[in-house]
């Protein structure tokens, strides 16, 4: 897949009002299981943790593609 092609499924993805809903729920769910893990269930705890962590860094690897896209096509990309 050609970086153009990352680029445009990011910014699909992150116009998609579906993809917003479907994260966000998703990471609360993580957080919550986080939260709500009994106090001894340290194992539960660093599980739900490290769910959220992954859902904010797709996120985030989404939105840094987006940008990498707009700031190349405005001439502001780091010389290869």
């Amino acid at each position: 897949m050609k970086q153009q092609e990352k680029q445009a499924a990011a910014r699909a993805m992150l116009d998609n009002p579906l993809f917003h809903l479907v994260m966000d729920d998703l990471e609360a769910a993580a957080i919550n299981g986080c939260i709500n893990a009994p106090v001894t269930d340290n194992e539960s705890r660093a599980a739900f943790a490290a769910e959220a962590r992954a859902i904010r860094n797709f996120r985030s690897k989404l939105k840094f593609l987006v940008a990498e896209g707009q700031a190349n096509a405005e001439g502001r990309g780091a010389v290869a």
